[in-house]
Order: C-alpha cells, then structure tokens, then sequence
C-alpha cells in the first residue's frame, strides 16, 4: 500500500467505522461495501488505544504515498485523519480547551467576539423593535406573528424545498436518483437534521419540539437539502465515490465523519448557501407572496421580520460564545442558557434545547457562523459577490464538489 492511495483510503474508512462504535455521532453517513460496515460492527469495540495508533499508521502512510497529481486527494486524508485522532484523544479523556479544540478538529481558530459587537446589534433591535419591554420580550412577540401553525408546517416546507430544489438545478447537475424526503420528529437538539442515504437519496428530519418561524423554512429548506447539505453529499458521492466513467472510485467519499474538518465546509456552505439561491429581495419576496400566504400569516409582517433577521446574522455568533464559556468552564449552565437568552434572543426553551446541542456537540457550533464567513469570503474573493449571480453560483458548486478543506482554502 506504500504508493497507493486508494489502499489508505479504504484503511481510512475502516478506521472511521471503528470510532463510530465509542461515539454514536461520529459516523454522519456511510455507503460504501455493506460488508465493511458489518465487520465494524462485529464483536466488541476497537480499544482506543489501539485506534489511535491506526490513526498514526494510516496518516504516515498517505504523508509517504503523496502522489503528485493527487495533492488534493492526500491533503483532504491527512486533514480528515488528523481529525480523527483529535477525536480519539477527547474520546480517551483529554480535555481539550474549546478553541483548541475547534482547531484540532475543524483546522480554524474561532476568533473571540467582544460582547460590544453583541449590544451593537441589540441597540439596533431595539430601535427596529419599537414597544415597551425588552429587546428580546420583542423579539420573542414579533416571532409570535410568524410562527409556522402546525397543520400548516408540511405544505410550507414542501413549497419551500420545491424552489429551492428549481433555482438549484438551473445551476448544478445532480443525480438521475436525486431524492429527497422530510420527516416530523420530536425529543432531538437540534431543530432539522439531514440524513443522506447514498445513491442521491436524503432524508431530513424537522424536530417539531419548539414552534417554526416561517423565516425557518426557506433556511431549512435550503441549508438541509438545496443547495445544502443533500446538494453537497449528492455531488461528493457522484463526482468521488462513484467509480468511473463519471467518478473516481476514491472510497474515502463513502463515509462522513462528523466531528472533522469537512463539517466547516459543509455547514458553512450549506448556509452560504441559502442567499446563493434567494439572493438579496428575493428570499423575503418569496416567502411574502408565496410561503406567508400558505402558512395564514399576514404577508405585512415579511419585509420587518427580514430586517430582524439580518442582524441576528451578527447575534449567531453568541453561540460561539456561550459554548467557549460553557465548555471551558468559566459559565455554569443557568448563566450560558442566560448568556443566549440576552445575546441570541432566544426563550428559555430555545437556549435550553441549545445548549444540549452544544452538550453533545461541542465546537461544532464555529462551522455554521464562522463557517458561513469564511465561505462567503472564499467565494466573494473568486468573484462570486451578489452583482454576479452566476459566477457566484459556478464559485458555490466547485466548492463543494471539491475534496477541499478549511486549509486548503486558506482559511
């Protein structure tokens, strides 16, 4: 195997398919051999020791295979395996500081961010949210007027998939087989989830929990399925995994491990993504003339709710912040839950159900908001700005149709 990729590689998803048996949220999705997956789960558990210096042999093996015309292919290994091995450590017991962290899995270094830009956009809230009470009793009064009614949830979701799906095929070649289902689900931390399937197939899961904004459906719609995470699964597999004449059989496609450097790039595109496919005026006008109406909400409360939402893009960042005080143990959990309640405007229950996302999550959170910053700047420097539509489209989908990382990009 010394010269040979490929040999590492299928050494790479073994390994993988061996941590998921000591963490059930490593292994995001698998469709490689059946039979691989069954010897993983053969028997009792891999020690991690002994996975830990599997890591090691496989990295030196792809470090000394390094083929010329293959550099992408041995970086994206290297980062993945490097990922892996940080993972193993915290599975072991390191306790790994939250920046730290970040870095080892997910190759960046989450700035820290003053609670000053924080108030910032509160202040502008404030003014924007006009009444007595808090900014967030406000906020939390405004989103009462959009909240999704629940008979109503499947029908906007449907609708919102459905153009998502239109504006995203007018630009990328997806799979004769692209499929793509939604399920209702309760008792999750997280509010939608994607499952891909292999063979161009997801399913998404909504967790009903919490009540839906109807700002939430176009967002979910595109960050969970078009051009997001099923887009982003769908073309890897079809342009890697697949074997020739239209991909190159490189097997390490066949399996997503969660915790690594792949996740900065797939939430970070997957929520790029929703102003690649509604740019500017165009998401807040479809969902006044189209998605509003379907859900019985009055469309005059559209153009308001987008500007709320424009600077929560600014207040997204307080996750980061809450979990690096949380995690590192300077919050306890009352003052973190506070934390998001004050600076992401969210009720009790949201920041609660938060903060067990992040219980199990960790770091995780830095790949949607930082995530989505570095990938905006990625594309913008290609070219690909809002006055170009196209070459921001052509940008998006070499992205992530590539086996590039966070490193590669020079992020």
């Amino acid at each position: 195997m010394s010269g040979d990729l490929s040999g590492w590689a299928a050494a790479y998803v073994n390994l993988v398919l061996a941590v998921g048996r000591h963490d059930p949220h490593f292994v995001d999705a698998y469709y490689g051999p059946p039979s691989w997956k069954d010897a993983a789960e053969a028997g009792s558990p891999r020690a991690l020791p002994e996975l830990r210096a599997e890591a090691c042999r496989i990295q030196d093996g792809v470090a000394a295979a390094a083929p010329a015309d293959e550099h992408l292919r041995r970086d994206y290994l290297l980062g993945q395996l490097q990922a892996v091995a940080a993972h193993l450590d915290r599975l072991g017991g390191h306790r790994f500081r939250f920046d730290d962290e970040a870095e080892a899995l997910y190759q960046v270094r989450p700035p820290g961010i003053p609670e000053a830009a924080f108030e910032s956009a509160l202040a502008r809230l404030d003014h924007l949210l006009a009444g007595p009470g808090t900014v967030q009793e406000r906020y939390q009064e405004a989103r009462e007027r959009v909240l999704i009614p629940g008979a109503r949830v499947d029908a906007v979701f449907q609708a919102a998939i459905a153009e998502a799906r239109e504006r995203t095929r007018a630009h990328a070649v997806l799979p004769a087989s692209d499929h793509f289902r939604v399920e209702y689900v309760t008792g999750k931390s997280w509010s939608a989830y994607n499952w891909y399937q292999g063979r161009g197939t997801s399913v998404i899961q909504v967790n009903l929990d919490l009540p839906i904004a109807i700002d939430r459906a176009l967002d979910l719609a595109a960050h969970e399925g078009y051009p997001g995470h099923h887009v982003y699964n769908a073309l890897l597999e079809q342009r890697f995994a697949q074997g020739p004449p239209g991909g190159r059989g490189w097997v390490e496609f066949t399996v997503y491990p969660l915790f690594s450097p792949q996740s900065l790039i797939a939430e970070g595109t997957a929520n790029f993504g929703i102003e690649v496919a509604f740019p500017g005026p165009e998401k807040q006008a479809f969902e006044r003339e189209v998605l509003f109406p379907l859900a019985g909400l009055d469309p005059a409360e559209a153009e308001r709710w987008a500007q709320v939402q424009a600077e929560l893009k600014v207040l997204a960042f307080a996750d980061n912040e809450a979990a690096r005080g949380y995690l590192d143990g300077h919050l306890a959990r009352a003052e973190a839950e506070a934390f998001l309640v004050r600076y992401s405007l969210r009720s009790p229950a949201q920041a609660a159900q938060r903060l067990r996302f992040i219980d199990t999550y960790r770091s995780y959170v830095i790949n949607y908001n930082l995530g989505e910053q570095l990938v905006r700047e990625w594309v913008e420097k290609r070219g690909g700005t809002a006055e170009h539509p196209d070459r921001r489209w052509a940008v998006f989908i070499d992205l992530i149709s590539s086996p590039r990382l966070p490193r590669a990009l020079g992020l």
